[in-house]
């Protein structure tokens, strides 16, 4: 009898925290859409979502591609075709029907961003996360994204400050695969890619997990609303430069010496509150949702870590290197891998192959620098 009553106190308990934690959430979207707009509380929801999807469904970018780099498991990375697949399917149309409203994640390939991809992909499996998994891993309580993710933004904004320096190195014109055919290219695209990753992985490892048939099409239709509520697709670096943009201005930095944040868009962003920012607001949202899906199954708060002081000295420069790499490569695995190939950049695809090479190196590194505990 007295087990049955402390199971019960202790479902009571878990009902009323997770009531607390819905109604915070609701409360949070509400308040932005008082003080930013109704657009931007959804935003809000947006980021939200896709925290609790990367999160609670175990969906990413680094530990997928870490899979089939050692184990050849293609599980992962099969899904993330998958969900930029979905994405195109609705994201060509939306583009081409609005034309005015709508931009897709498009970008030149050039010496930089080839370079800064790779650098991004063997960054991320120092940390064990990219773009959206250090905001995840920050949010669900690991000490190794909490300590890469301030970083990053540090990273993200140098690499803004000088970006038009790296770019005269030398970029090919922005190449859009666009209407029906580019359609039919980029899904064609997608397919060669999972067919190649099938042919490399043994035979009892080629299905996708359930939740990641889910997770994929989630995300794909959380991309999908992003794209049309916030008028662009799904990003990350660009908010957490302009964090560590406001913080440098804050403390009296003169910016006058960049071209990219004295450009009037990004001047008037400074100004104005982080509420209007569309990517700040996701990336609110991812970390919130994370936190959220941790606290729901009782998962936040891994302990530190036992790293050498070599192991988080790698830490904190691989993090600023991924702030870094990803400007100068126009987005990490969100905004250049996953909304560049689904809204037709030729980029996205040169993104992919060379943090791919990256990624394949990090792995490596990761022994050498004490990271694998």
């Amino acid at each position: 009898m007295a087990e049955t009553s402390m199971a019960a106190t202790g479902g009571g308990s878990d009902m009323a925290r997770r009531g607390l934690l819905v109604g915070g959430v609701l409360i949070a979207a509400l308040a932005v859409a008082a003080l930013a707009g109704a657009r931007y509380g959804a935003l809000l929801l947006v980021g939200l979502g896709f925290g609790i999807a990367l999160e609670g469904l175990r969906f990413g970018f680094a530990g997928p591609w870490r899979a089939m780099i050692l184990r050849r498991d293609p599980a992962g990375l099969l899904a993330q075709l998958v969900s930029i697949g979905l994405v195109a399917l609705a994201a060509f149309p939306l583009l081409a029907s609005n034309g005015e409203e709508l931009f897709g994640a498009h970008a030149p390939i050039g010496v930089a961003m080839v370079g800064g991809a790779f650098v991004f992909g063997a960054a991320m499996q120092l940390v064990m996360g990219c773009g959206s998994g250090t905001l995840v891993n920050a949010g669900s309580g690991n000490v190794v994204g909490a300590v890469a993710l301030p970083f990053f933004a540090l990273g993200s904004f140098a690499g803004a400050y000088n970006l038009d320096w790296w770019i005269s190195l030398g970029t090919a014109p922005v190449v859009v695969l666009d209407g029906t055919d580019g359609l039919i290219a980029t899904l064609a695209g997608l397919a060669a890619v999972a067919a190649v990753v099938l042919w490399l992985a043994p035979k009892e490892a080629r299905r996708i997990p359930r939740r990641l048939w889910v997770a994929a099409a989630v995300i794909a239709a959380l991309a999908i609303l992003n794209l049309v509520i916030a008028g662009q697709p799904w990003g990350i670096v660009y908010g957490l430069g302009l964090w560590a943009a406001k913080g440098a201005q804050a403390v009296g930095a003169d910016l006058s010496g960049s071209a990219f944040w004295t450009a009037p868009t990004n001047a008037e962003r400074l100004q104005q509150s982080i509420l209007t920012d569309v990517t700040s607001l996701t990336n609110i949202g991812l970390i919130g949702g994370a936190f959220l899906a941790s606290v729901w199954r009782r998962g936040l708060g891994k302990g530190l870590p036992k790293l050498s002081a070599l192991a988080w000295a790698s830490t904190i420069v691989a993090g600023f290197l991924l702030g870094y790499s990803s400007r100068l490569a126009f987005g990490c695995n969100v905004g250049a891998f996953f909304s560049g190939v689904s809204t037709g950049s030729l980029h996205g695809w040169a993104w992919f192959a060379a943090a791919f090479f990256g990624a394949y190196w990090g792995v490596k590194l990761r022994p050498k620098l004490g990271l694998e505990v």
